[in-house]
């Protein structure tokens, strides 16, 4: 069994008392959140890496990899921009949509939740990327295409969220949006990771952001219609893959 196949092997029995906590209780209420217990599952893919790494390098490869969110490698001038606007951009686009559609009303930001959630945003994405990125994207990228490598980890990583939007009163339709978008958002992440140096630096800012957009800068709430993003994403993703290919998501003499 190759490792990345042991890393989602114990990352979904890791989640699995996680989900058994889900209940009724929610998670940052107080900042406009409110997910169920159960969301924690961000700690899965944490854990396992930390496992697997642990038992092949020790202590120093647990540094390592604790470390390696903090690389900032090759994220600078455009990749520095795309990592900070392109989801933005498509969620203003999601956002304008709903709007339009008379679904939900101005979002109105409180610079200070705002802040708040940034850190929060920040830390969780950084144990999943830890999980997602450092360990098994790197370890699939080493006899997988750079889109196979995105789709695998993608798919895993939606269905591991299955179980939080069941228990946070989520319809099918709207489990099957949001997933959509988590795997094309896979993708974007991949390739931003293959293009920078292979750091943990983009993807973490970038997973990071998805949430803010989500909780802080554009909170639709009950009036988000996750295939409007998904559409928006899986079309960035698209994109991206004809542009740059599907073996490496990187432009030719890169």
């Amino acid at each position: 069994m190759g490792s990345a196949a042991r890393f989602f092997l114990l990352t979904a029995a890791c989640a699995l008392p996680l989900w058994l906590l889900g209940g009724q209780r929610r998670l940052l209420g107080d900042l406009g959140v409110g997910l169920p217990l159960s969301a924690l599952v961000f700690l899965a893919p944490l854990v396992s890496a930390l496992v697997l790494v642990g038992r092949r390098e020790g202590w120093p490869g647990i540094r390592r990899l604790l470390g390696s969110t903090l690389e900032a490698g090759a994220v600078r001038g455009r990749w520095l921009a795309v990592t900070l606007a392109l989801l933005p951009a498509l969620y203003a686009a999601s956002f304008l949509f709903h709007r339009a559609a008379g679904r939900v009303p101005d979002p109105t930001v409180d610079p200070v939740t705002l802040a708040v959630l940034a850190v929060v945003f920040w830390t969780t994405a950084a144990a999943e990327e830890i999980g997602w990125t450092a360990c098994a994207t790197a370890s699939l990228l080493r006899r997988q295409t750079a889109l196979a490598t995105a789709v695998a980890v993608g798919v895993v990583w939606a269905g591991l969220h299955v179980v939080p939007d069941l228990q946070g009163g989520h319809d099918w339709g709207w489990i099957l949006g949001q997933r959509t978008h988590t795997v094309a958002l896979r993708v974007l992440i991949v390739w931003l990771y293959v293009n920078t140096g292979r750091t943990l630096a983009a993807p973490v800012v970038f997973h990071a952001l998805d949430n803010l957009c989500v909780f802080g800068l554009f909170p639709a709430g009950d009036g988000y219609v996750p295939v409007v993003t998904a559409t928006a994403t899986t079309i960035a993703a698209t994109w991206v893959v004809a542009r740059h290919g599907p073996r490496t998501l990187r432009r030719a003499g890169r």
